[in-house]
């Protein structure tokens, strides 16, 4: 059996962030290869890799690197917080510090004293039509059972409090909300619970992906509601499935910091990417 080297496939890199987990693809210097059927081949975790979300990096002009988002049934992402976490924490070198663009606008990321990734997410989108809503509505009590709010974090978000987050059948609920009409895009869908002094608890269906143990603009997003509903300041902690992410509003937007971990390095074969153009 011929053994397959790096120089013969396209290299990629498995990470996590509080168990979001992520394929990386760096592209710079060749241009992008990520395609709707590579990345949901990619994402099918018995016959690919598996993932959350997948993050290609490209050149761009005026940042150090650009960032595309894939969710793993193909789909495209607006935003991936603990992607760019990851994707900084690997690229970071001479600097503790990266800028980056994605959909949502040039953003940056830094690495904490204490050696965890911070990024900023930019300013929480609280226009309907940025969400986007369908309609004209009220954001912090949307017109729907469970008086849910709509938050835009460069993906739309519906976030639900609930006296116990543990408690809700998200599989049912979440799959349920993800296309309801008053999201012309789909939603992320969070469940919260306020469980301390700038504490919440939260757990998340997000649109292409399904449960995940983790989502850092869901994080961000929930963060926000949360203050302009008066259940905490602007600067909290959230306990998510897979661990505790730090979400702090500031001036200059939502910053959020969190752990990070490369889990292994591969490449994929000329067979698999030919087999799905």
């Amino acid at each position: 059996m011929k053994d397959a080297r790096p120089s013969d496939g396209l290299p990629f890199i498995k990470m996590h962030g509080a168990g979001n987990d992520f394929v990386i693809i760096d592209s710079r210097g060749r241009g992008a290869v990520t395609t709707p059927a590579l990345a949901a081949a990619l994402g099918d975790r018995h016959r690919g890799v598996g993932f959350d979300q997948l993050a290609e990096i490209r050149d761009v002009a005026g940042a150090d690197y650009a960032l595309d988002f894939w969710n793993s049934d193909g789909s495209r992402a607006g935003a991936c917080g603990n992607a760019s976490r990851c994707v900084a924490d690997l690229v970071m070198s001479a600097s503790d510090s990266v800028s980056f663009v994605t959909e949502r606008g040039t953003l940056g990321a830094v690495r904490r004293a204490d050696g965890l990734i911070s990024v900023n997410m930019g300013d929480p989108i609280l226009d309907w039509r940025g969400v986007p809503l369908a309609e004209d509505a009220d954001l912090l009590h949307l017109p729907v059972a469970g008086d849910p709010a709509a938050v835009g974090m460069g993906n739309p978000h519906c976030v639900f409090f609930v006296a116990d987050a543990g408690a809700v059948d998200l599989p049912r609920e979440g799959s349920a909300m993800e296309h309801h009409p008053l999201f012309p895009n789909a939603t992320n869908v969070e469940f919260a619970s306020v469980t301390g002094p700038d504490r919440l608890r939260m757990r998340v269906w997000e649109r292409g992906a399904g449960i995940t143990l983790a989502c850092g603009s869901g994080a961000c997003a929930t963060a926000v509601a949360a203050h302009l509903r008066g259940l905490t300041g602007r600067h909290v902690t959230l306990d998510l499935d897979g661990g505790p992410l730090e979400i702090d509003w500031r001036e200059d937007g939502v910053w959020m910091t969190g752990p990070t971990a490369r889990v292994f390095d591969g490449w994929l074969t000329p067979e698999f990417i030919a087999a799905h153009p």
